[in-house]
């Protein structure tokens, strides 16, 4: 583009935004069958007539002084580039140095005004700065988190250019009727526990962009069934945690609201390395479903384990059966009170299975079991052994 063109486009848009006023609708050119370019949106007393400017580089829409989206008419729909607007819209000063893309308006590209969205009428896209008209704190709340920086600022499909409306639905008769979610047609969408509508059409508009990776296996999986919703785990409107917008600030304390029992078991003296923050609960399960039972992310407990304890793997000249079975024989992978997360302490937990093996009955002060590491003591290799004499794990 030239200077003198560059030059030229800045004036045209400066004097849009220098003339928004609503005397503009007076001097509007008019056509036969078409409205005038700057019009009021019927059934909203607070959305003010607005001016365009559309060159053959740009088209722009103006709002009012108060920050109020209006619907453009068929004249304006007609211009090449304006299907979508780019508004440098600071709400709070939260949403950064980049501009918010306002939503694509259906409402606009068809020619269709808010009144037929009044008494029950179809419900039309209006854009993401209708939202934050009523909706400013969670506006900017969500224009940080990873959702807003997306949908908001960095859209890349259609769908992502419809901003707050893209999960929400078209919000045309919300912003005339203020009415909350009640299940039917047309009303704004709610992701609240309370919502009238069910847990598998809510989930079914996240799974709209997430339904590959590791939800693949979400149909079926035990959160499935179970009827639990995304919304749950994840916090959409606001940065709690500082990966995968969590509703805690930690993967851990999202799984705890359920999995109490597990909350006491990490906090017992031999546990997994969790609380400090080494692993996570997605470490060995997928929470979002996997082929496996129990969620996990391996196809075996022990290829799980196998993960960090590569050198247990084996293949062993001399297998220890049990071991190679699975490792919850002897561990309590969530955490216990004994050492190595044993499921009880030694001797006992061997002589689960080593009963009247000539060593004497466990737990007889006189016996080798009762000293130090007990049956380790001597059979020291007790997840398999490599030495041509290690039948009894030995050496």
């Amino acid at each position: 583009m030239s200077l003198f063109k560059r030059i030229s486009h800045l004036i045209v848009v400066a004097g849009a935004f220098a003339f928004a006023q609503p005397a503009v609708a007076a001097s509007a050119p008019q056509q036969a069958g078409v409205q005038s370019s700057v019009e009021a949106v019927p059934g909203l007393s607070n959305f003010a007539p607005f001016a365009a400017a559309a060159t053959h580089e740009v088209g722009v829409q103006v709002a009012d002084a108060s920050g109020a989206l209006a619907i453009p008419s068929r004249a304006q729909a007609s211009a090449p580039d304006a299907d979508f607007s780019l508004v440098q819209n600071y709400v709070e000063g939260r949403s950064g140095d980049k501009p918010i893309v306002v939503a694509l308006n259906t409402a606009k590209k068809e020619g269709k005004d808010l009144s037929a969205s009044k008494g029950g009428g179809e419900a039309l896209y209006i854009g993401s700065r209708a939202c934050a008209k009523c909706h400013r704190d969670q506006f900017g709340n969500f224009a940080v988190t990873l959702h807003g920086e997306i949908f908001l600022k960095k859209p890349r499909t259609p769908m992502e250019r419809q901003g707050c409306e893209a999960c929400h639905g078209p919000g045309s008769r919300h912003a005339i009727s203020k009415e909350s979610d009640n299940g039917a047609p047309g009303d704004i969408i709610s992701f609240r526990k309370d919502s009238p509508r069910p847990v598998t059409e809510r989930n079914a508009i996240c799974l709209t962009c997430h339904e590959r990776g590791d939800r693949t296996y979400w149909a079926g999986s035990t959160h499935e069934t179970q009827g639990l919703a995304c919304t749950s785990c994840h916090q959409l409107m606001e940065k709690v945690s500082v990966k995968h917008q969590l509703v805690k600030s930690t993967e851990a304390e999202v799984c705890f609201q359920c999995h109490k029992d597990r909350r006491a078991q990490f906090i017992r003296s031999a546990h997994m390395p969790l609380i400090n923050g080494s692993m996570t609960c997605s470490s060995c399960h997928n929470p979002h479903g996997s082929a496996t039972d129990k969620l996990l992310r391996g196809a075996s407990v022990n290829e799980v384990c196998y993960q960090c304890h590569a050198d247990k793997r084996g293949p062993f000249l001399w297998e220890h059966e049990p071991v190679r079975d699975s490792c919850l024989n002897c561990h309590e992978p969530h955490g216990t009170i004994n050492e190595y997360m044993l499921k009880v302490q030694r001797p006992r937990l061997c002589s689960l299975c080593h009963q009247g093996v000539g060593h004497g009955m466990p737990g007889n002060p006189r016996i080798i079991q009762s000293f130090d590491r007990s049956c380790q003591n001597c059979h020291t290799k007790v997840h398999g052994s490599n030495s041509p004499a290690g039948m009894l794990f030995q050496r």
